[in-house]
């Protein structure tokens, strides 16, 4: 059981445009289940100095970070370790006595969970975003070298393309890869797109592998498509945990064990 709150309580926040209950969810059910005398709340800010000011200032201990501040707070920090370098973004930020440290669990995540993939296979990424950064870097520094990006985004799509030596595409069409990654939106409860399958039925059955970064549900569309048809499949729910998980052994210290941050990221978003 977590101790009761008193003047030695260590305290770890969120910053975020629109904070979730997510993340407050899972920490705290860890600080409870591992009697570790923590406290975890979510904020949101519209002066991100000022609020990493306050990160310094107050001894808070570990403080997540979410869009839009990402890269704001780079020049905010003191040092940023190679996983928010690689990426150019951070999501979490550890206070040693006022010194901060930068990282970003999310890239760290995705390399896990990619961890045994064939790196000579091809790769679909659907999405140009901060995530589809996180997730195509993470590939391309794992040893990826064929890849394409997708994205409608004839921007922001072919500069992620360019930048980890992928091509470049505005729609999955007939693309088929041994690997295929959502990293947009499809398929998010809630969402206008919650029904709809990222790919089709043809590009999911040239896969092996199929992996979706929407989080809520865990069974997207995508997903369930994937189980159906036998593939491989790594879940946004499985990404969340794991970073979620990095994040909380960088402020506390403490690993949870694997069945803990399956209970812990069931709990968060139930």
């Amino acid at each position: 059981m977590r101790p009761q709150l008193n003047k030695d309580t260590k305290v770890c926040i969120s910053l975020a445009a629109r904070p979730s209950n997510i993340g407050t969810r899972f920490h705290n059910y860890l600080y409870e289940q591992l009697g570790l005398d923590f406290l975890y709340k979510a904020f949101t800010t519209t002066d991100i100095a000022a609020a990493i000011g306050g990160v310094r200032a107050l001894g808070i201990r570990g403080c997540s970070v979410s869009m839009p501040f990402k890269q704001d707070v780079m020049r905010l920090v003191d040092d940023i370790e190679p996983s928010a370098r690689a990426i150019d973004a951070v999501n979490t930020i550890v206070n040693d006595d006022g010194h901060l440290t930068a990282s970003n669990t999310d890239y760290v995540a995705v390399q896990t969970l990619i961890d045994g993939l064939d790196p000579s296979d091809a790769v679909i990424i659907r999405g140009s975003g901060g995530m589809a950064n996180a997730v195509g870097t993470a590939f391309r520094d794992k040893g990826f070298r064929s890849g394409v990006i997708v994205a409608r985004n004839r921007q922001a799509g072919p500069a992620l393309a360019e930048r980890l030596g992928y091509d470049y595409a505005a729609e999955v069409g007939d693309l088929t890869a041994p690997v295929v990654v959502n990293v947009t939106p499809i398929g998010m409860a809630d969402g206008p797109d919650e029904h709809r399958c990222a790919f089709g039925a043809d590009t999911i059955e040239a896969a092996h592998t199929v992996f979706d970064v929407v989080a809520m549900p865990a069974e997207t569309p995508l997903i369930s498509a994937a189980r159906a048809a036998g593939r491989r499949v790594i879940t946004g729910a499985e990404v969340i945990a794991l970073q979620a998980a990095e994040q909380f052994e960088r402020y506390t210290g403490v690993r949870p064990t694997a069945e803990q941050v399956a209970a812990a990221s069931e709990f968060s978003r139930s």
